[in-house]
């Protein structure tokens, strides 16, 4: 089971920050997050399964941080949106 979740962080953060490097708009970047998102909190689950404290500690942080980019770039954009479209129309 440590192993799976081992192998999906290091992978899914290898393709998250290939997806925020390519600088392809604020969309793919907060996909990015997202997918680094899932990452961190595989590696708190593994971590946790482990007894490894201080990398826990590290993700749970990094899972802080990524869901930030994920609120940034995926779900302010969408509410100054849709605000503009209701103010359009009022």
């Amino acid at each position: 089971m440590v192993d799976v979740l081992t192998w999906f962080a290091s992978l899914s953060c290898i393709v998250a920050a290939l997806l925020v490097s390519l600088n392809a708009g604020a969309k793919w970047s907060g996909v990015g997050f997202l997918v680094f998102s899932l990452s961190s909190a595989a590696w708190v689950w593994a971590s946790m399964l482990e007894e490894e404290a201080p990398l826990a500690l590290q993700n749970i942080v990094l899972l802080a941080i990524n869901l930030f980019g994920v609120y940034r770039y995926l779900w302010q954009p969408a509410q100054k949106e849709k605000s503009r479209r209701s103010t359009r129309t009022a």
